[in-house]
Formats: structure tokens, sequence, C-alpha cells
């Protein structure tokens, strides 16, 4: 009997796992326009806007996969306010007295933030880095992995765009 009980102990650690819920550290916070509007105006961090469509197939599996990336989780929530935005909302943003709206061009319209911060050239995914004043970084479109979105995040936080073009950047890494 003695033996039985060895021999079942095992499996109930086995058979029994404990489930693994995400936490805030493993998933990027995406938070709208307004609100990195907000909190940068009291604690200035750069900003990565992932700007996006609904029937965008690869922005959907650049959010299945490279932003679930453990590394670019952690360095985006640490020096970034990550926004989504939806090229094609039909919501208006006020920025720097400025109202942003969508606009119906093409087939599902588009909205004006979306074309300013991409300089028209609408592709999606694209994304841009801006830095704590709003200001243009760099502007990247289409679907990255981990490794590529790390570098242009890197390029970004530590200013190395101040000093180099991103090129020179990729090539001296």
């Amino acid at each position: 009997m003695h033996y039985l009980f060895y021999l079942i102990l095992p499996y109930f650690f086995i058979s029994n796992p404990t489930p693994v819920t995400p936490t805030a550290a493993e998933e990027i916070h995406w938070i709208t326009w307004d609100e990195a509007v907000q909190l940068n105006a009291s604690n200035p961090k750069k900003v990565f806007v992932d700007v996006y469509t609904d029937w965008c197939g690869w922005c959907k599996r650049m959010d299945a996969t490279t932003f679930k990336d453990p590394k670019v989780v952690e360095y985006i929530s640490k020096n970034y306010y990550a926004v989504k935005l939806d090229a094609e909302q039909k919501e208006d943003i006020v920025f720097q007295g400025n109202t942003f709206k969508w606009i119906a061009a093409g087939r599902n319209g588009i909205h004006q933030l979306a074309y300013a911060l991409l300089d028209g050239k609408m592709s999606y995914p694209s994304y841009v880095t801006l830095d704590e004043s709003f200001a243009r970084i760099l502007i990247s479109p289409g679907y990255k992995q981990a490794d590529g979105l790390m570098k242009e995040l890197v390029y970004a936080s530590e200013e190395k765009y101040k000093t180099m073009t991103f090129a020179e950047f990729q090539k001296a890494r």
C-alpha cells in the first residue's frame, strides 16, 4: 500500500498543472491617441503608433506574433506609449488645435490623422515612431518580425536618429 502512494503521487502534479494567465508584462498595453497625449503631458515618453485596418491580414499576424514576442512587449512597455490607430476609424481626433476626421475616399474611407502620420503613403500595417513632442522619427511600413522591429524601437528610443540614418544604424549593429 505504501508503494501505491508513491506511484500515484506524481500523477497529481502532472495531471493538474497550474493554469498560466498572462500578466501585464506579457502583453502590450495599447492605448488611444488621446490617452497617449494625456499621459505624455505628465510623463513624457516616445510614442509607437500601429496604424492598422480591420481587414488587414498582416496587421492581424503582427498582433498574433511580433506584438506577442516577450522582447518586443517588454521593450515597448518600458520605453513607449503604444497606440493603436485604425486608419479607417470614423471618430474625430483633436490634436494640437487641429481636428482630424474620417473622409470618404476609396472603398472604406481614411482618417486624416493616419494620412498625416504616414505622409499619405497608405500601407497596412505601418508603424510610426514619435518623440516626446510628437515629432515623427520614423515611418515603417509592412509586417515585421520581432528582430526587425526591435532594431527600429532601439534606434528611436536610444535617439540614434539624431546622429545617423536608420540604414547607418543597421550597418553599425
